[in-house]
């Protein structure tokens, strides 16, 4: 099972050589992907308690910009866009800005997208929230089209393309798009037609992730997918756990099934972003080297 880290966008800070150190320690450490959460602009106040890390006053870098600057200071390790929020971006600017991340990295950009749930984002974007299930759909087809044709023409329910293409193409062909899902529709919807799953990060280990994790592998055999090709990213946030406490949850997500763990140092307390480097060098041997 691989072990990956989350970068810790809401509380890294904005400091350039501060993202490098962090990106660069996770590289060297061995741990196999980084992932970022996106968000563009944040509202006043918000609707949940569990949402007000989504608004105004929680600093979020533009993960797809970002991505740009880390495939510059890496060498080896993933960048997972965990998860771009594809329906209230174009599709053909995302293929373009993938395809040039893509590119710088050598080939190490995972695509990971999901519906989203913040209408007022959307809104400022001038993008459609009720539709965008339907819509991300055909925006997934039409990346993967646009990724391996030079020229292409399609005409989609939302997308019209004549006869244009990318150039540079990205390294890999496709690139590897993944779908973060919570609930069942969503869920069978990433069986259907993702590479990768990302679980709820709000689930633990236990009957609930295994029912869902189940409920995965039955819609990816129903579509006629091989479930040995499609990866499950489960999350273990860090908090105040003991190394013996994170190795027992590594352990149960892997018993599970997931295929990879993404550790989370946000929201633990974590006085400043060195103390987020020191803590992934102090978890990865709890956790399992990658």
């Amino acid at each position: 099972m691989q072990v990956g880290v989350a970068f810790p966008i809401t509380e890294i800070g904005s400091d350039p050589a501060i993202i490098r150190d962090f990106a660069q320690a996770a590289d060297e450490l061995g741990y196999s992907h980084l992932t970022c959460i996106d968000h563009v602009v944040g509202a006043a106040r918000a609707e949940a308690e569990w949402r007000a890390y989504y608004t105004r006053e929680n600093m979020f870098h533009e993960v797809l910009v970002l991505f740009g600057f880390l495939a510059a200071v890496t060498r080896k390790i993933q960048l997972n866009t965990a998860i771009l929020i594809l329906p209230q971006r174009q599709t053909a600017l995302v293929a373009k800005q993938a395809a040039e991340i893509d590119v710088l990295s050598g080939g190490r950009l995972v695509l990971g997208v999901g519906l989203g749930w913040n209408e007022i984002e959307f809104e400022a974007l001038n993008e459609n929230f009720r539709n965008r299930a339907r819509r991300m759909e055909e925006q997934i087809e039409l990346l993967r089209l646009m990724w391996t044709q030079e020229l292409l023409t399609y005409k989609g329910r939302f997308h019209t393309i004549t006869d244009v293409g990318l150039n540079p193409l990205p390294r890999q062909r496709p690139i590897p798009i993944w779908i973060g899902a919570f609930e069942k529709p969503a869920i069978e919807r990433a069986a259907r037609l993702a590479d990768g799953w990302y679980v709820n990060p709000r689930l633990a280990p236990g009957n609930e992730a295994a029912i869902l994790i189940a409920a995965f592998r039955d819609a990816a055999a129903m579509a006629g997918r091989d479930i040995s090709k499609l990866a499950i990213d489960a999350t273990i946030h860090v908090g105040s756990k003991t190394p013996e406490q994170l190795r027992a949850e590594a352990s149960q997500w892997r018993a599970l099934g997931a295929t990879r763990v993404t550790v989370r140092t946000i929201y633990a307390g974590l006085p400043s972003p060195q103390a987020h480097i020191e803590a992934i060098r102090r978890i990865l041997p709890a956790v399992g080297a990658p």
